[in-house]
């Protein structure tokens, strides 16, 4: 089960722009005495809220193979894949942990695009080595494969403000774990605790979930980094363990964000 989750998990926010409408009202009233006073100036109605992107807009968005780090593979996840990662959670308060883990939008978004970012560490095996040698290069890069789901969703207003709020509130309020169910199987999220430190965009925020058994050591760690009203979310896994955080994506995704 758990191979199934982090198999998933692995094939498993550019500038947002902000219309600001002025509606300029109001007009120079002239009296015909000679000691009129002057007209007032003319007002300003406020600037209208912060409209969110569309799906197309946001695929424009994404890192690109052209853009990832070195070594890595992007490739978009399909519609059936995306399906499969639906989940659901034992606890409300939870929701947003979930949602970022499965790359499903989290509160109203207006778009959302996703793809995904592999990668992987280990030599692989000389093509004249023996075939125990080639299976044992090959069992070390699977164990230091490292994926990471980006989705990128954006909001009215301050949706995205709201819906990153949320998020945060939700790694602290769901620190005793969790359960989810995810396409029928049922997975133990043990601990919430904070992850690495995360700088970028307007605000950012990291969490660890341990996800170990009594048979293996394994979390998945969950960043969301807030611009303007996009949203930016990684959820990260590997085999190996707590996966490291993955910079360079998150760098090279946030600064396509603008």
């Amino acid at each position: 089960m758990r191979s199934t989750l982090v198999r998933r998990s692995v094939i498993t926010a550019s500038a947002v722009s902000l219309a600001l409408m002025v509606t300029a009202c109001g007009s120079d009233k002239a009296d015909t005495k000679a000691d009129a006073k002057p007209s007032a100036p003319a007002s300003s109605a406020p600037a209208a809220a912060a409209k969110g992107k569309t799906d197309a807009e946001l695929a424009s968005l994404l890192l690109t193979q052209a853009e990832a780090p070195k070594d890595t593979v992007v490739k978009a996840p399909t519609a059936a894949q995306v399906a499969a990662l639906a989940a659901t959670t034992d606890k409300a308060e939870c929701k947003p942990i979930v949602q970022a883990s499965s790359m499903a939008p989290q509160g109203t978004s207006t778009g959302v695009a996703r793809t995904n970012v592999g990668g992987t560490s280990g030599k692989p095996a000389d093509p004249n080595a023996s075939e125990a040698d080639k299976l044992k290069a090959g069992l070390e890069m699977l164990t230091g494969v490292t994926g990471t789901a980006v989705t990128l969703t954006s909001y009215d207003g301050k949706g995205a403000e709201e819906a990153f709020a949320a998020f945060k509130t939700a790694g602290t309020a769901c620190a005793g774990g969790y359960t989810m169910t995810q396409d029928g199987e049922t997975v133990k999220v043990n601990k919430v605790t904070p992850g690495d430190a995360v700088t970028g965009g307007d605000e950012a925020v990291s969490f660890i979930a341990d996800l170990s058994d009594a048979e293996a050591s394994m979390a998945g760690q969950l960043i969301v980094v807030r611009k303007g009203n996009t949203l930016a979310t990684f959820s990260v896994q590997n085999l190996s363990g707590k996966p490291e955080l993955p910079k360079a994506v998150i760098e090279a995704q946030t600064k396509k964000l603008g």
